[in-house]
């Protein structure tokens, strides 16, 4: 095998080997983002069109501002 096949390998086997990243709070938000469409959805008796702001505070958290108003 040639020398490029081998660091190829090692490289493989270190991504397989690496520990899997935790996606909960990923998984969580989305979930909850879903819950607020369906819960605007209801709320406003028909399907809703969203405009959203989004920022990241000093404290390094990121805010997502959803404005739900119903399509005409």
């Amino acid at each position: 095998m040639t020398e490029d096949k081998l660091d190829m390998i090692a490289i493989a086997q270190q991504v397989a080997e690496s520990p899997r990243r935790d996606n909960s709070a990923y998984l969580r938000a989305i979930a909850e983002a879903r819950q607020a469409f369906q819960d605007a959805e209801i709320a406003l008796g028909g399907p809703v069109q969203v405009r959203s702001k989004a920022k990241q505070k000093r404290s390094g958290a990121y805010v997502v501002k959803w404005t739900f108003e119903r399509v005409k």
